[in-house]
């Protein structure tokens, strides 16, 4: 007992953990009790269980798992948290407690599930069970069957989602034991009560028996529906609601019932089953097939699988055209009929997704109607109806229209049979006005067509649709039709049954219930097309409304209302007889008033005319008859009148009438043409014009406007055209333009515009002026066929027009109230809205599907990528000769979308092209090309290509700006595409609709598919595409409401649904408004967006600024104003706001910022720590800040626009001198509020943040601050991250500011974050910040290495092995930087590096010695003289290209981070003691410069001189200018300038500078000047080449144009440079090697094809090579290329890449013959043979292509061709010959073509005994060989006869000694190989050292014999060189022979030998050399850099530094010093 009382005491939580299960027992007990207790569900103690909820279910003690569950039950129930344990309790039930033998604990364990649904968990309980139920063990899966049966029948089908259930019921009938059988057949039951015959499908699979079983149980239901009787926490409401029913006794009336069960779509719970796979192979061929037996075949084959309920997506493309085909073109009707079916089978189980398929086939069936057959027939209508279940009536209109007005009246008849069964399943949403306009237009003419079948068809079509809609809605179509004919009409529409048993809007009323419905149908239905036949002028508003333009232009849309049908008696008043209107018009009017109408004396007819006035202005509106009383105006004389006041007071008295009077268009047409008449009178016009105005008034101005326009242009007056033209445009303006019918009008407008009356002419280009105003730009289109004189008049007029914005409206069309409240009107506004388009719709449109041949769409599929461009070229051409196209264009849809995806990138980009080019043709027809061909779009928003991406999104927003958003964002084709695993796809799709959801008002319910993949996007790995989320999350949010959002994230794994949940309350809080409903009467209509833009633009209220400026600007950008919540925020502010502002914005608190730094030192606040800033973060930030900022400010630091901060940090930047001691007090916030915006990815922001920074720290510097350890610990290290900015401009800012920082903060506490900073992952990041180390140590010394410089220094040389180059680089500097400091030291400190790292390292601290150590020091005085000599011009302007940009070339760039550096430190820094010879002394001069300032210009002049390389003398030159040298020395400098700018990393930078080099080279009398400067050129240019290859091309933010342009100008300058030969030879090897690499990496780079342009690029470069091949020197060309070759094939460069070298080598071959005596063959063969070396025969044989040996070979053929034997004494530069293969070969070459070609100009030379002897007989020479061979094999001759064989050999080099060594051992013939090659080194060596001397006197006479003409410096600048090399190569031998005065000289030569290259200088080293010298050239005052700046190595090269003797140095100095005193 005593362990008893040992637990007894422990807490329950403790018991229940308890080893001893009694103690458990205890435990679960007590614990029940506990939670039975606790009243508040929100307890904490409910958290202590937590994680103990599991461990009760699953105890392994049976008594114990009893309580448990007891307790676990009572927890779920009652505590708020028990949802967090959903998934590992039901798990454990499932597994631990269904398998229990006790059936009370299986009971608790399925009461737990439930309650768990109760609180909301019912998914994850679900799928719990689900996996359950492949358990093994039968109990438990019989127990998760009856679970969840108890689950449906309590919870319901709403709750429960059967479609997962459903999946695995069949599986569950398979079961070997029965009682799983059983319990799954009452699953079955209980599934058939939810959803009836939806679950029949899904059980086909399952026997015979058990179908029959479940059969028999499914009769037995009753048939009133289920009710949930168990409700979820949330369903309180209705639970009380069932309760009261159940009190009431189920009295309830059956309607609720139906909406408690929504019923269940069978095709949801089927599997999808993928056919495409399962065709048969030869389908295609065999569909083709010509027996019909083979095709039926075919079909029958696709029967069977469409048969299949629900289809797997894919590409139905092939399939659905070949069925098509049949449908078209068969002859055979069985077939038709067939394959109409399989249609059908396809449509019905790909449903939605058969939608883009849909256009295509629609056309095909309908024609096809023309058979007879019935089962043909019959087979059709079940093909297009399912066909119309996949797409909308909208999309079908037009192709429905087409055939309405066909010959065959069996078309006419199925096509409106068609429209009376697709009508059924429309609502009044689906089929708005714009829709069924044109059908009852269509349907009318049918109406009284001639066949009774056609007008039946008709009359059922009309009444469905009068049933569906209403009969209000349909009657203003029927207004034409007699009344027999509306009775048929509403006959039918009583006999429609609609689906679904539901009653239609119908009636006659259209009751009462409809209305709501009636108001909401638009907002679903995007702007509309109401395209359709030509539209008769029966009424105003059968005319596409034209209200405001695309362009968005505010305009009066809210005003001119067509009068349409308000009244659709009156609006087509029938005519009455003169009869009765004399009785009508007496009852009205006086008698005698009467009579004198028509008297004789006009003044009798004035009194009558007065008299009427009077009767009109008194008379009641209601009574006054108006047709009556205008025709007694019209009576004789009528308009004919002559007296002009009375004339005068007809004409007004008729815009009395028009204005008092209920005046119909009838009276209007009396009444016209007079007014018409008297427009152009000059004394009447004005009246005639007020009555026009009246009448537009009465019957819209649209209707009037035509009528006026055409009667005008019928008479022949031209002052009556002018006046009716200049009406017009004034009504338009008074009227607005909404409903004006263009194209009613716009062919009077031409001819008045070709008018012979300038007035007429004039009159026309002010209304089209006008009507600029509304329609914009497309108006122009309408006349872009006129002649262009007139075109540029129209122009000038549409110019002054442009930025102005149409006037309100200030006259209306009347009785716009009256039909507002039939409710009528508010529906026409509706096509008001749609004005934007119907602009598009008046353009001619050009039917171009005659046009698109199956030929065409053949060569747009075709195999071969030309053809298939071809066909692309063809398509193009055709769209745009069309200018405008109907939406009809055949199989183009298809074959276009085949070509989005091809391989071939080129023609991807072309279709896009080509699709933006229809969205333009098509206009709003679009709508229906969305699914097939706009969906495909956006697939291409995935490819890794950014300019392919770039123009995928062009495409899709021309697409969008034609077919609004609607069509896109239905059915599931958007879900579809986020669902592909692709970050560029994802971030581009989520972007656009992040842009495009915000302007929508409504959206269709299928947004809501999209949110699941969005929340999968906003955990996706790429960061991009979180971003691009996180932004969609609110627009996402506007549409579907955070309640639905929430619901969706339920279904997320639980750690997603946290994030996702938190993020969705964020986005909750900036969630945009919906827009606002367009500011006009009839408002609510979805479509109405243009004009919504437009009033919501105009009624902004003028003083509000900030609201009414974005506002109008976006509007102008696109159709839709984005009214988001930003713009809706200020507007908001009041003006005592705007008054605060001027007070100080920082207040400044004592003492706050140490109190602040206390608390977080006492951890009481969050320290400033984080890798993204949490929201907790900023809420902190927000809390301080409140009490030291001015609340406006804080306000606006943080808003969510960015705008704001802009806004905001500008007014810092003005307050922050005026305000510096708060700013200081506030300091360590501000700094905190700007590492939050380095989070911001907004570059406008980021700038001005940079701005102010640099402000900041300025004046901290001036105030002598010094940021304290907390205010540089919460912003150095976010500073830092945004050093790797990609951005240049970023990191030249931020790099200013770590400058800055170091002023006032320790530089050695600044060190350890930029330490820091070189472990980020961004390789930007980590360069930058070891190049700012570098500028540390360099600037203040080894001190700032904290926390210990060995420490440091081995993390920063960590970094010289990295994979980045500038990281390694910049790794390298700044050890080099240390080296500078502190000398050998540095290889103490740095540790051990790998043997590469070291020896880049030795290399550039090697470099770097010539010419860093003077820099600091230097630096620093060159800055003073500088301040101190303002006068100096020249000194001004050398510095200024180092401050605009520190990046001109990569090793510059640091000398120039120093010297800012240093300009920054002068005061402080101390500068490390260089031990240089001269130092002192030209710090001196220096010194002595800055304080003597009257000799500026001579010094500086001396300097210049002694800066320029020696001028090796030029006879020629001296005779013709003298002043040559100087010339070149005042040029010199500037030409290193700027070839330094070939290279510089800015574009725009490097082309000025190509530009100004080019001028020099393309004029000859300047051209020399580049002499000496060729090789540096050549070197900027090939670095700039490397830079486009590396770093441009790859940027995507570059414009590839800038690129193209700099390649073009490169190649433009290299293609001047190489047509002048005597420059071109100027080139030294390894420079044109690295050119030659630079060219032909370029030739190859594939990226450059793909840009505009590209291939005609590479055909420059292609032309360049063969300039530089033919112009350069040509040793050392083939030099250049040999080392290319092996370098190639060393490293596996590519085969391409060597291919093209070896061509080049091939080129220069063929130029031998005219070089042969030019070149220099030693060099040649040098090479030659240590490429033998690299490559030796065998290894070249090896390598994969055989080019290479065969190109070796035949260089060295050709060689021996044309030189013969000589070639032999041409091998002087080669060491120990007898090693070299080379020479063998020679010889063996040299050998076989004196055999071959008999060597014709030797033999010659030789004396005639040699011919005997040659001639020898076959016999002899094998005796004589026998006698060698003899005394070899002899112990005494042995040598003799080695040394005889060797003379022989010599002498007969073709003698054949093959045949007498085969037969010996191998050691012998290797004895005898080694004896020759020991006698012929024995000779070679004598002969070599009489002959050294000689050979280089050879190579020098034959040179200077072949180029007599033009012997320049260069050419003994060459000599000079070889000389050289040989006698460096003979010092370095291992004779040793040489002296040591020659040492320095020999040193390269040494290393050179180290590595089995020659001994070429190779560019990188001569760059260096060259970039001294540019920096002498900079800085002028500099002289000592010339001292360590010459590099011995390149003595040779031409502009080497001059400067290489110090005592010439020394000389120059004292000259200086002398002339200065």
């Amino acid at each position: 007992m005593g362990d008893d009382s040992e637990w007894m005491k422990l807490p329950i939580d403790q018991k229940c953990e308890h080893k001893v299960w009694k103690a458990r027992l205890n435990g679960y007990e007590e614990a029940q009790k506990l939670f039975q207790r606790i009243t508040d569900e929100k307890s904490p103690e409910w958290g202590k269980f937590l994680g103990l909820i599991k461990k009760f279910v699953t105890d392994s003690n049976a008594v114990a798992q009893l309580k448990g569950l007891e307790a676990a039950l009572t927890f779920i129930g009652n505590a708020h948290v028990a949802g967090k344990t959903t998934g590992e309790v039901v798990s454990g039930v499932v597994t631990k407690v269904f398998n229990q033998p006790k059936a009370r604990a299986k009971e608790l364990g399925s009461d737990i599930c439930l309650m768990y649904i109760e609180i909301e968990k019912a998914e994850v309980v679900q799928d719990e069970l689900l996996k359950g139920l492949e358990n093994k063990n039968p109990k438990i899966v019989v127990a998760c069957i009856e679970t969840l049966r108890r689950a449906l029948s309590e919870f319901g089908s709403k709750i429960m989602t059967l479609k997962p259930v459903v999946k695995v019921l069949s599986k569950q009938f398979e079961s070997r034991e029965k009682a799983v059988r059983e319990e799954a057949k009452l699953l079955a039951v209980e599934i058939y009560k939810w959803i009836r015959d939806a679950l029949r499908p899904p059980l086909q699979n399952i026997t015979s028996v058990q179908l029959k079983e479940l059969e028999e149980e499914w009769v037995k239901l009753p048939s009133s529906p289920p009710k949930q009787t168990r409700f979820l926490r949330s369903q309180q409401d209705l639970k009380a609601k069932f309760e009261q029913q159940q009190a009431q006794g189920d009295q309830s009336d059956g309607e609720d019932e139906v909406e408690t069960v929504a019923a269940v779509d069978p095709y949801e719970l089927l599997e999808a089953v993928e056919i495409l796979s399962k065709l048969p192979k030869d389908f295609y061929e065999k569909i083709e097939a010509k027996k019909w037996q083979e095709r039926k075949e075919a079909l029958e084959a696709v029967e069977v699988l469409s048969k299949n309920p629900k289809l797997e997506s894919g590409d139905y493309g092939d399939l659905v055209r070949a069925l098509k085909k049949v449908v078209g073109k068969d002859a055979n009707v069985m077939l038709v009929s067939l394959a109409a079916k399989c249609l059908a089978g396809l449509a019905a189980g790909l449903r939605k997704k058969f939608g883009t398929y849909a256009g295509q086939v629609v056309p095909t069936i309908l024609e096809k109607f023309k058979e007879k057959k019935p089962q043909v027939v019959q087979a059709l209508q079940e093909a297009i109806d399912a066909i119309f279940l996949t797409t909308t009536l909208q999309n079908l209109s037009e192709d429905i229209l087409a055939v309405m007005d066909n010959k065959n009246p069996s078309i006419k008849q199925q096509s409106s049979l068609f429209l009376a069964r697709s009508f059924r399943h429309c609502t009044q949403a689906t089929l708005p006005k714009s829709v069924l306009k044109p059908f009852c237009a269509a349907l009318i003419k049918q109406v009284n067509d001639s066949a009774p079948e056609v007008r039946d068809a008709a009359f059922e079509a009309l009444g469905t649709a009068m049933k569906v809609v209403g009969e209000k809605a349909v009657n203003p179509f029927l207004s034409d039709l007699d009344k027999l004919k509306l009775d048929k009409i509403k006959e039918c529409a009583d006999k429609v049954e609609l689906p679904g048993g539901k009653k239609g809007a119908g009636g006659g009323s259209g009751g009462g219930g409809d209305k709501k419905p009636a108001a909401k149908a638009p907002v679903a239905e995007a702007p509309s097309k109401s395209s359709g036949p030509p539209r008769k002028t029966q009424s105003a508003a059968s005319k596409p409304s034209a209200g405001p333009s695309k362009k968005g232009k505010p305009t009066s849309a809210a005003g001119g209302k067509s009068k349409k049908t308000a009244d659709s008696k009156e609006t087509l008043e029938s005519e009455l007889s003169p009869e009765v209107c004399e009785d009508l018009a007496g009852g009205v009017l006086p008698a005698s008033c009467l009579q004198q109408l028509d008297s004789a004396n006009w003044k009798e007819r004035l009194a009558s005319m007065e008299e009427f006035q009077r009767a009109v202005e008194t008379m009641d509106k209601a009574v006054m008859p108006c047709q009556a009383l205008v025709r007694m105006l019209a009576k004789k004389p009528g308009w004919k009148e002559t007296n002009f006041q009375v004339m005068q007071m007809k004409l007004h008295i008729v815009a009395l009438i028009a204005e008092r009077g209920q005046f119909s268009k009838t009276s209007a047409s009396v009444v016209l043409d007079g007014l018409v008449d008297k427009v152009g009178d000059v004394k009447c016009g004005g009246n005639a014009k007020e009555g026009l105005t009246a009448i537009g008034q009465a019957c819209s101005l649209p209707w009037t406007a035509e009528q006026v326009v055409s009667m005008a242009f019928a008479q022949k007056n031209p002052k009556n055209q002018a006046e009716t033209l200049n009406w017009l445009a004034n009504a338009m303006k008074e009227f607005g333009f909404a409903g004006i019918n263009v194209k009613g009008f716009i062919n009077n407008v031409k001819t008045a515009l070709g008018a012979t009356n300038p007035a007429v002419r004039t009159a026309a280009i002010t209304l089209l002026g006008v009507m600029y105003l509304y329609m914009g730009a497309p108006l122009r289109m309408f006349f872009e066929d006129e002649k262009p004189a007139l075109l540029s008049q129209i122009d000038a007029e549409f110019e002054k027009m442009q930025g102005q914005s149409p006037p309100a409206p200030i006259r209306f069309t009347k009785k716009t109230a009256a039909a507002e409240e039939d409710g009528d009107e508010g529906e026409d506004q509706e096509e008001d809205g749609e004005g934007g388009h119907d602009i598009m719709d008046l353009l001619p449109r050009t039917d171009i599907s005659d046009k698109i041949t199956s030929e065409l769409v053949s060569k747009i599929e075709d195999k071969n990528w030309k053809i298939r461009k071809e066909g692309l070229d063809e398509t193009a051409a055709i769209i745009s000769d069309a200018k405008f196209i109907t939406a009809n264009i055949g199989e183009l849809p298809l074959a276009l979308k085949g070509r989005l995806s091809d391989s071939n990138k080129i023609l991807v980009q072309q279709t896009l092209t080509i699709l933006q080019q229809l969205a333009t043709a098509m206009g709003p027809g679009l709508k229906q090309h969305v699914k097939a061909l706009g969906i495909p779009v956006i697939t291409v928003l995935g490819d890794s290509k950014l300019n392919l991406r770039t123009a995928a999104m062009a495409t899709l927003q021309a697409w969008v700006e034609q077919t609004g958003m609607k069509e896109w964002l239905e059915g599931e084709d958007l879900s579809e595409e986020l669902r592909r695993e692709n970050p560029f796809l994802r971030q581009e799709v989520l972007g656009w609709l992040a842009e495009k959801l915000p302007s929508l008002r409504t959206v269709p319910g299928d947004l809501m598919l999209c949110v699941p993949q969005l929340y999968t996007c906003l955990e996706d790995r790429n960061g991009d595409v979180r971003k691009k989320a996180q932004d969609a999350l609110p627009t996402f949010m506007m549409h579907l409401g955070y309640d639905k959002m929430v619901k969706a994230a339920g279904k997320l794994k639980p750690a997603s649904k946290d994030q996702v949940v938190a993020m969705l309350e964020k986005a909750r809080a900036v969630m945009p408004a919906k827009p606002a409903a367009p500011a006009k009467p009839g408002g609510g209509k979805g479509s109405a967006e243009p004009s919504r833009a437009a009033s919501a633009s105009r009624s902004q209220p003028a003083s509000d600024e900030l609201d009414s400026k974005p506002e109008v600007k976006k509007v102008r950008g696109g159709a839709a104003a984005k009214k988001g919540a930003a713009g809706k925020k200020p507007a908001a502010k009041s003006l005592k706001d705007e008054e605060d502002k001027s007070g100080p914005i920082f207040i400044l608190v004592p003492n706050a910022k140490e109190q602040r730094i206390k608390e977080e030192k006492q951890l009481k606040i969050l320290k400033w720590n984080f890798i993204t800033p949490r929201d907790e973060y900023v809420e902190q930030l927000k809390t301080q800040m409140s009490t030291c900022f001015a609340k406006w400010l804080q306000d606006e630091l943080f808003h969510f626009d960015f705008q704001r901060h802009v806004k905001a940090i500008g007014v810092m930047i003005e307050r922050l001198e005026s305000e510096s001691e708060a700013t200081i007090s506030c300091l360590d916030l501000i700094l905190k509020w700007f590492t939050l915006r380095f989070f911001d990815t907004n570059t406008t922001v980021l700038m001005k943040v940079l701005e102010y920074l640099k402000l900041l720290f300025a004046m901290l510097n001036r105030e002598n601050y010094h940021l304290t350890e907390y205010e540089a610990n919460s912003f150095a290290p976010y500073l830092i991250l945004k050093v790797g900015e990609s951005k240049d401009v970023v990191r030249k800012d931020v790099r200013a500011i770590l400058g800055m920082l170091c002023k006032v903060y320790p530089a050695s506490k600044v060190f350890p974050f930029l330490m820091d900073g070189t472990k980020s992952k961004n390789s930007k990041q980590r360069a930058e910040c070891l190049e700012e180390l570098g500028c540390l140590i360099e600037g203040y010394g080894m001190n700032v290495c904290q926390p210990t410089q060995a420490k440091s220094l081995k993390e920063i040389a960590v970094h010289i092995g990295d994979r980045d180059t500038s990281v390694r680089n910049a790794a390298l500097n700044t050890v080099v930087a240390v080296y500078n400091v502190c000398g050998d030291q540095v290889y103490k400190l740095i540790g051990n590096l790998s043997e590469k790292d070291m020896s880049m390292l030795e290399e550039r601290i090697k470099r770097s010695a010539k010419k860093t150590p003077a820099a600091p020091a230097k630096q620093s005085a060159t800055e003073r003289s500088q301040r101190e000599h303002p006068t100096n011009p020249n000194a001004t302007f050398l510095r200024k290209p180092a401050q605009e940009d520190p990046n001109k070339l990569k090793i510059m760039y640091r000398t120039y981070r120093i010297q800012a550096r240093q300009n920054a430190q002068l005061s402080e820094s101390s500068h490390p003691s260089i031990p240089k010879e001269f130092q002192l002394d030209l710090d001196m001069i220096e010194m002595d410069q800055s304080r003597v300032c009257e000799l500026p210009d001579l010094v500086q002049h001396k300097l210049d001189e002694l800066l320029e390389p020696i001028m090796i003398p030029e006879p020629k030159m001296r005779s013709v200018s003298p002043h040559f040298d100087d010339l070149h020395n005042s040029t010199a400098s500037t030409i290193n300038f700027v070839i330094s700018q070939v290279a510089s990393g800015d574009i725009n930078t490097s082309i000025q500078a190509l530009a100004q080099i080019d001028e020099v080279l393309r004029q000859e009398d300047k051209a020399e000047v580049m002499s000496g400067h060729i090789d540096q050129f050549l070197i900027a240019t090939f670095m700039q080449l490397r830079l486009i290859y590396s770093t441009h091309m790859a940027d995507d933010r570059l414009d590839k144009k800038d690129i193209i342009k700099l390649y073009s100008c490169i190649i433009g300058n290299m293609l001047s440079l190489f047509s002048m030969e005597s420059l071109a030879r100027e080139a030294s090897m390894g420079v044109l090697k690295d050119l030659m690499h630079g060219l032909i990496t370029l030739m190859l780079d594939s990226r450059v094809e793909d840009i505009k342009d590209g291939q005609q690029l590479i055909r420059s470069v292609n032309l360049l090579v063969i300039r530089v091949l033919e112009k350069s020197d040509q040793t050392n060309m083939i030099s250049a290329l040999l080392v290319l070759l092996q370098d190639s094939l060393v490293t596996t460069a590519g085969p391409m890449f060597s291919e093209l070298v070896m061509k080049c080598l091939w080129r220069m071959i063929r130029f031998l013959p005219e070089t042969i005596n030019t070149i220099n063959l030693d060099r040649i063969l040098l090479d030659v043979h240590n490429f033998m070396k690299v490559f030796p025969k065998e290894k070249l044989k090896q390598l994969k292509s055989d080019v290479p040996h065969r190109t070796l070979k035949t260089l060295l053929h050709t060689l021996c061709k044309l030189t013969g034997a000589k070639i032999l004494d041409h091998l002087s530069m080669i060491e120990n010959r007898n090693e070299s293969e080379l020479e063998a070969h020679l010889r063996r070459v040299v050998k076989h073509s004196g055999n071959l070609s008999g060597l014709k100009s030797d033999r010659g030379n030789e004396k005639s005994g040699l011919r005997t002897e040659d001639r020898m007989s076959k016999a002899k020479v094998s005796d004589i060989l026998s006698e060698i061979f003899k005394k070899i094999g002899s112990k005494e001759n042995t040598k003799e006869g080695l040394t005889e064989l060797y003379e022989y050999k010599q002498k007969y080099s073709d003698a054949d000694v093959e045949p007498f060594l085969k037969n010996t051992s191998q050691f012998f013939q290797s004895y005898v190989e080694r004896g020759l090659r020991l006698i012929e080194s024995e000779r070679e060596g004598k002969a070599r050292i009489q002959t050294s001397t000689v050979i280089p006197q050879h190579g020098v006479e034959s040179s200077l014999s072949s180029n007599n003409e033009e012997l320049k410096p260069a050419v003994y600048y060459e000599r000079l060189k070889i000389l050289r090399q040989r006698q460096g190569l003979e010092n370095t031998s291992r004779q040793g022979i040489g002296g040591s005065e020659d040492e320095p000289q020999q040193r390269p030569a040494i290393s050179s030998l180290l590595s089995s290259k020659p001994s070429v200088a190779s560019s990188t080293d001569m760059l260096h050399s060259k970039l001294s010298q540019l920096k002498e050239s900079r800085e002028l005052y500099q002289q000592e850099h010339n001292s360590h700046s010459h590099s011995p190595t390149h003595a040779h090269t031409r502009s080497a530094s001059p400067a290489a003797n110090l005592d010439d140095l020394k000389k120059r100095l004292e000259r200086i010093k002398s002339n200065r005193q």
